[in-house]
Parts: C-alpha cells; sequence; structure tokens
C-alpha cells in the first residue's frame, strides 16, 4: 500500500487546500457575501475535498480510502458545478471560471490516479494473500 506518513503529504489535499483558500476569497468579495446559501454550498463542497482526503487517510483498509477519496472527487465535482452558478451570477469573471475550473479538473484527476493506485496495489495484495494460502 501507498505510505503516507499523513494526510497533509498527499499532493491531492494540498491542492484541495488550495482550492478552499481560492473560494473563500470569492466568498469574501461584497457583491457575494450577501448570498449566504451560495457561500454556505460552495465552500463545505469545497472543504469536504480535502477532509474526505483526510479522513480516508486514516482509514483502516485501502477500499475504504478509496470510498473516501471517491466522495472528495464528487465533491471536487460538486464545486465545479456551484463556479458554474458565480459564473452566471457575475460573482467571477469568465478569465477566472476558466482558471478555478481548470483547478477541480486537476484536483479530480489527481484523486482518480490515487484511487487507481490504490485499487492497483489492493489487487496486488489480494493476489500475493491468495497465493500464501
Amino acid at each position: 500500500m501507498t505510505q503516507f506518513r499523513n494526510f497533509e503529504e498527499i499532493h491531492a489535499w494540498q491542492e484541495a487546500r488550495k482550492l478552499v483558500r481560492e473560494i473563500r476569497r470569492i466568498c469574501k468579495r461584497e457583491h457575494v457575501k450577501r448570498d449566504f446559501s451560495f457561500i454556505d454550498q460552495i465552500t463545505r463542497s469545497a472543504r469536504s475535498v480535502s477532509a474526505n482526503i483526510a479522513e480516508g487517510n486514516d482509514a483502516m483498509t485501502i477500499p475504504s480510502f478509496i470510498e473516501f477519496l471517491g466522495y472528495a472527487k464528487r465533491s471536487c465535482a460538486e464545486v465545479r458545478s456551484h463556479l458554474y452558478d458565480a459564473l452566471d451570477e457575475h460573482y467571477i469573471t469568465q478569465n477566472e471560471f476558466v482558471r478555478y475550473a481548470d483547478h477541480t479538473k486537476k484536483i479530480c484527476a489527481m484523486l482518480a490516479k490515487l484511487i487507481h493506485h490504490l485499487q492497483s496495489c489492493n489487487t496486488t495484495l489480494k493476489r500475493t494473500l491468495k497465493e500464501s494460502d
């Protein structure tokens, strides 16, 4: 199994943390900060990305870790969906939308790669255990 001493070493978590900071900056803008529902939704989904990576890292099994990474990936897609709302409401510019949406896509790709790696590790581990029986 891929070893991380702690979740802070996971590159996808580091990027998710940056995403939260970007989202918080949007939410602090004068013309945005009165839209409490939008702020709540996009902030919760952004925070969920890093939180699920952290929680999954402390899971007791590879399948549990993969499950939490899946939650993180879905939350990241949710952030991207909220960014469309931000664009439509003129909370962000088209250029900002592209930059933030690309960031979510990057994180999703990192998570997909980690999930695939862990699935491979789990398959190898199962095969090794079966051969030793």
